[in-house]
């Protein structure tokens, strides 16, 4: 079962216009956007701590998500990620490890949960890595770059130009957490802020899109 992109369930049947995606120079100048704080944020690295997890996310028809991988920097190395996977309701961030054999089984079980969107940016290699590490296809997936693209914008639209179209604000990166090691065995807050708030704003995209108004 694939989600229903919401440009579907507002299609009037015409051609979308073409709309140009906001450069670096233009988000620059926009306020920032709000970020979840470290009270919102929940590392999980143990069995019990991501059933407490399951037990929050179940409430939600909806999550934002998002995974990381420790980057490589040989030509040809190959990846053994996603090391970290994040999920975010609109309340609350969940940021789970997959060191622990337990801790991955129950993140495998949320992807593969049918009836709860799952909503991300770029999420293609992502999938793709999930299969191989975690032997489960994810469900009810939502590429928005796909939904942006069926709306008119050419360009991979990306958190940061969504955003920005959207709410008229800067979705706030940092470059040093992004290229940061996300095997780890102990995360430093800006790795557990940069990676909840990755999947928080997705999900605002994503319940923005759904809007009437949207663009």
């Amino acid at each position: 079962m694939t989600a229903t992109p919401p440009a579907r369930r507002h299609h009037t049947g015409a051609r979308p216009s073409h709309h140009p995606t906001p450069d670096k120079d233009q988000i620059a100048l926009l306020e920032p956007f709000e970020r979840l704080g470290t009270d919102r944020i929940a590392l999980v690295s143990t069995p019990t701590q991501a059933d407490k997890a399951c037990d929050a996310l179940a409430a939600a028809s909806a999550w934002g998500f998002d995974t990381e991988s420790k980057p490589t920097f040989v030509q040809g190395e190959q990846s053994d990620g996603p090391h970290v996977v994040q999920l975010a309701t609109l309340d609350h961030a969940w940021v789970f490890q997959l060191h622990d054999p337990g801790c991955r089984a129950r993140v495998a079980e949320l992807l593969a949960l049918r009836g709860v969107t799952k909503a991300g940016f770029g999420l293609g290699d992502d999938t793709k890595r999930i299969q191989a590490k975690l032997g489960v296809q994810p469900s009810d997936v939502l590429e928005l770059n796909t939904v942006f693209r069926q709306r008119g914008y050419r360009k991979d639209m990306g958190v940061k130009g969504a955003v920005a179209v959207l709410f008229n604000r800067r979705f706030i990166k940092s470059k040093k957490a992004a290229t940061s090691n996300w095997a780890n065995e102990k995360l430093t807050e800006a790795q557990l802020v940069y990676a909840a708030n990755d999947a928080w704003a997705a999900l605002r995209v994503f319940l923005a899109l759904q809007a009437p108004a949207a663009t």
